[in-house]
């Protein structure tokens, strides 16, 4: 089965026959002994240090299928490398056009993505609720504010009720979190320990949902809530409205409430906090733990991993775009 790799030290990566080579490289350019990953074994790679890496290197990865994404040393996702869209087809391409141009159209979607990503944190909120923690007051108002998402006329009202269903969320991280204070969200750059994780899960998910968009026919720089912009692919963000409470924020409790990852793990600064090294490797630990468990899924029949349900989303979408299928979002269901 192919899997994620994820390389953290900077180093060079090239091609040794069908075997791709890591070599890493210290700060003074000494090299370390290299690692051989069988090429046929990856999915895609996460970079978080400096990639030394040639054309030659990249032809090779873009005939293997191989995605290789990019972070800054502040946890920012910076770009992507992705290989030729093999699955685009014109009549997808004009039906998202479509959806996307015409507003009626467009506002549908949108909806069902706040409404997905409503429903989800309120699962998150029942599931401690029911473990003796006090959120009866932050589901009342979130579920006051969902009722106005049918009734949202455009798409700036309603990225202000998902805002406000968010800001009600992260209150009540206060109270499921034992030992860390929320004291509000704050990104670009993130003042505490919960919103430096929420930052980086945040890219995590939305990398996963972008890789997933390119194994479909959907165009992930067509998007529906958020609005399309230069440089950015944002329909992936709208996928990840529905996830992060699912893939994310579940393993920020549980990191922090298990003490997977401690303050020893950031680095904390005048104006902002980020992940060490040692807490993005937890973190991601964690997270692909998350991604590989399966549930039963309950129209397949079958078990399918967290990480496949993202793929069975751009389906869902993909189904609706061409007439087949009205999209209703993925809500936890157990």
């Amino acid at each position: 089965m192919k899997k994620t790799y994820y390389l953290f030290n900077p180093g060079r990566l090239s091609r040794k026959d069908f075997t791709l080579k890591f070599t890493p490289v210290d700060e003074s350019g000494r090299e370390g002994t290299p690692k051989y990953i069988p090429v046929e074994g990856v999915s895609d790679l996460y970079c978080f240090g400096s990639l030394d890496a040639n054309s030659a290197l990249y032809n090779f990865l873009g005939k293997a299928g191989i995605s290789v994404h990019f972070f800054d040393y502040y946890e920012h996702y910076t770009g992507s490398f992705q290989p030729k869209e093999y699955l685009l087809a014109g009549k997808m391409q004009i039906q998202q056009t479509l959806h996307y141009s015409q507003a009626e159209s467009r506002l549908k979607i949108a909806r069902k993505f706040v409404e997905g990503a409503a429903f989800n944190i309120s699962k998150n909120l029942r599931y401690y609720q029911n473990r003796g923690k006090d959120l009866e007051s932050s589901l009342k108002k979130i579920s006051q504010f969902g009722m106005l998402i049918d009734s949202s006329g455009d798409i700036p009202a309603l990225m202000g009720i998902e805002g406000n269903i968010r800001q009600e969320y992260y209150r009540a991280f206060d109270l499921i979190l034992k030992d860390h204070a929320m004291e509000g969200r704050s990104k670009q750059p993130p003042m505490n320990e919960i919103n430096a994780l929420i930052s980086f899960g945040n890219m995590m998910c939305y990398t996963l949902c972008l890789d997933q968009i390119y194994h479909t026919q959907l165009n992930p720089t067509i998007s529906f809530l958020h609005e399309p912009g230069y440089r950015r692919y944002s329909l992936a963000l709208d996928l990840a409205e529905i996830f992060k409470p699912v893939l994310v924020d579940r393993t920020i409790f549980r990191v922090l409430n298990k003490k997977e990852v401690k303050s020893k793990d950031f680095d904390f600064h005048v104006n902002k906090v980020i992940l060490k090294e040692s807490g993005k490797k937890a973190f991601i630990r964690a997270f692909e733990e998350r991604l590989n468990e399966t549930i039963k899924h309950r129209t397949l029949k079958k078990s399918v991993s967290y990480k496949h349900l993202v793929k069975l989303e751009c389906y869902k979408l993909s189904k609706h775009l061409l007439g087949i299928e009205t999209y209703q979002p993925f809500k936890i269901w157990w």
